[in-house]
């Protein structure tokens, strides 16, 4: 597809959905009146991750003390099987991140309550949602619609049908999903923010989730190397931060 024609199918995907207007309009800013913020900061922040950063196995048993040999071993098989689905799925979307960080974040916790932005094919959806359906848990997702690849109905595309009673799914922009979901339930044990990667996207998104996150619960944000939102974020709130690396990009995590 034709960056034109993907532009065009995305803007027609808007026009027949009312309810994503506005997110229309600030897409529309942030392509023009705001080129330059995706990554306002960057070169800042890659230096201040680098200096810092420690491996996924490091991170989880020095904050949650958890040894991360388990996870693959005992769900070996619900991963071969996403991975599967992943395969055969006809359209493309983002690959698995740091599985066990989110899984034992949940562990962790004990989470009940879980919130997160971002799912496409639902590899961190299912991270979360094998440790929550121990519990009998919720995992609240928000995800805009893939509108340039008619690609809704594969969202989410490589969790178990076992494992959907246990989750709701928001297909709005963050800052429609997001009033919904804290009405719905107002305090979360874990959080983890993987969607709007421009810097005013997540410093809004970062302030609404902070505040619905309970003390001792756990903030995750993927690719904060992006641009210096997520450094600047901590160091306003005065939060010492782990950062992992993994894959060559950065992720940010404490707990609260």
């Amino acid at each position: 597809m034709s960056e034109i024609t993907r532009v065009l199918k995305t803007f027609i995907g808007y026009l027949k959905r009312p309810d994503l207007y506005p997110e229309l309009g600030r897409k529309i800013i942030k392509n023009t009146v705001n080129r330059g913020n995706a990554f306002k900061g960057k070169e800042k922040t890659n230096s201040w991750a680098a200096e810092r950063a420690v491996s996924q196995k490091q991170a989880i048993s020095t904050l949650f003390g958890l040894e991360t040999g388990h996870f693959r071993n005992e769900y070996q098989d619900v991963l071969s099987n996403a991975a599967q689905r992943e395969k055969e799925c006809p359209v493309k979307m983002g690959g698995p991140g740091a599985l066990e960080l989110i899984y034992y974040a949940c562990e962790f916790a004990n989470a009940q309550q879980v919130v997160e932005t971002g799912v496409a094919y639902g590899w961190s959806s299912l991270a979360s949602l094998l440790s929550l359906a121990k519990r009998n848990g919720t995992l609240y997702s928000s995800d805009m619609p893939y509108l340039a690849q008619d690609g809704d109905q594969y969202v989410g595309y490589v969790v178990p049908e076992n494992l959907r009673s246990h989750w709701k799914l928001f297909r709005f922009a963050d800052k429609e999903s997001l009033p919904k979901i804290f009405s719905e339930n107002a305090v979360f044990d874990v959080l983890h923010y993987d969607s709007d990667k421009s810097y005013n996207g997540r410093v809004w998104a970062y302030g609404e989730l902070y505040k619905h996150l309970k003390k001792g619960g756990v903030f995750i944000s993927d690719d904060i190397g992006d641009n210096s939102a997520y450094q600047d974020f901590c160091e306003k709130n005065n939060i010492e931060t782990t950062v992992v690396e993994y894959e060559g990009k950065y992720i940010g995590v404490f707990i609260k």
